[in-house]
């Protein structure tokens, strides 16, 4: 018997009834879950086993039903991918170009900047003050090696400054100007430089002759030099400071010692001026005025023999001091000697004195008995 003869074969119930129903009672049952659903001693839901096994279940069948869903993507964006391929090539291309100049521009960028950080590494010892410069100017002849550089008095540089890049002494400063000075390199024929051996402290002179290795004239020592000894300045003259580094001996063709510069292995275009003029700067004169140092100059507390010493021989020279004083008094006081008369000499006789008669005057009456007169001295000079 088929559905439609049995008793219900007239029953109809309204769609939207029906959808209702069904509505009210999956909002029942979740509800009927949710309170349900409570955790156990252990902090799992008590639907846990029941929802575990279900996802093993379904997880295959997911599985299998996405598996079209992915490939339909994938398929999708192969065709979209094949038809906008002219596109996306251009765009690529393009772009390629425009990070091609920025690579570039970010290579230089890192060799200048690496350079500048070998630079600021530069310390001496002890601290001279630095100022940072520019090579400008290049000027290369058989034996003339000079550069212009864009720092000059206005920056502190003077003549004789040593100039120096990341590897080592470059040369000396020989013309200032105020925004621009004149380097002198090491291979010119004008460089003269002292300069010691590291190894054996051994002291030479360093030659410029137009060559890219200078000469070691002057050396001192026999055997004072090697293949590969380092060379430094010696701080000789007070022209620059002690320990620069320069470069290494090797022996030349011709036989001389030479040496090879630290300053050639990279170009020279970013230099560091050295300000420096004597040692008389490296000092401060604070420190050499200030007291000395407790512990060294401060003499120990005497112990009493040495204090009653002290204190005696202090009061002999107090009494001395007063006995001389009353000495250098009584002497004041005394009364000055009379001075005895000159005796004449023997041979330069005295001349006396003439007494001549007096004339009697008319008023006064002539004496009686009349003064007998005396005879005239000797001429002098009569026998």
């Amino acid at each position: 018997m088929a559905f439609r003869d049995g008793p219900f074969e007239n029953l109809k119930v309204p769609l939207a009834w029906t959808a209702a129903v069904v509505a009210v009672v999956a909002i029942i049952g979740a509800v009927l879950l949710l309170i349900s659903d409570r955790r156990t001693a252990d902090a799992e839901s008590s639907y846990s086993t029941l929802r575990g096994g279900f996802e093993t279940v379904v997880g295959p069948v997911s599985n299998v039903l996405a598996a079209p869903v992915h490939w339909f993507g994938d398929a999708s964006s192969f065709v979209g991918g094949y038809f906008f391929a002219v596109s996306e090539n251009r765009r690529l291309k393009a772009e390629i170009a425009d990070l091609r100049s920025w690579r570039d521009e970010a290579i230089a960028l890192k060799n200048v900047n690496g350079r500048y950080e070998a630079m600021l590494g530069l310390r001496s010892e002890p601290a001279v003050a630095m100022v940072a410069g520019r090579a400008i100017s290049d000027a290369r002849g058989p034996f003339n090696r000079a550069k212009l550089l864009d720092v000059g008095s206005s920056k502190g540089v003077r003549v004789g400054n040593p100039v120096l890049n990341e590897d080592g002494l470059v040369g000396r400063i020989s013309g200032v100007t105020g925004g621009v000075s004149r380097m002198i390199m090491l291979t010119d024929v004008a460089s003269r430089l002292p300069v010691l051996i590291d190894r054996t402290d051994a002291r030479a002179v360093m030659t410029g002759d137009g060559s890219g290795n200078p000469r070691l004239e002057f050396v001192r020592g026999t055997g004072s030099v090697q293949p590969g000894d380092r060379i430094l300045s010696s701080g000789d003259g007070g022209g620059l400071p002690r320990g620069i580094p320069i470069g290494v001996a090797a022996k030349g063709v011709d036989g001389s010692w030479r040496v090879k510069l630290f300053s050639e292995l990279g170009a020279i275009d970013y230099v560091r001026v050295l300000l420096f003029q004597d040692f008389g700067q490296l000092i401060n004169p604070d420190a050499l005025n200030a007291a000395p140092l407790a512990g060294l100059t401060t003499a120990p507390e005497p112990n009493a023999a040495q204090a009653a010493a002290i204190a005696d021989a202090a009061a002999r020279r107090r009494a001395a001091a007063e006995a001389q004083a009353a000495r250098a008094a009584a002497a004041a006081n005394a009364p000055a000697p009379t001075p005895a008369p000159a005796t004449p000499a023997a041979s330069t006789p005295t001349p006396r004195p003439v007494a001549r008669p007096v004339q009697p005057s008319a008023a006064a009456p002539a004496p009686t008995t009349p003064a007998p007169a005396q005879p005239d001295p000797a001429p002098a000079g009569a026998p």
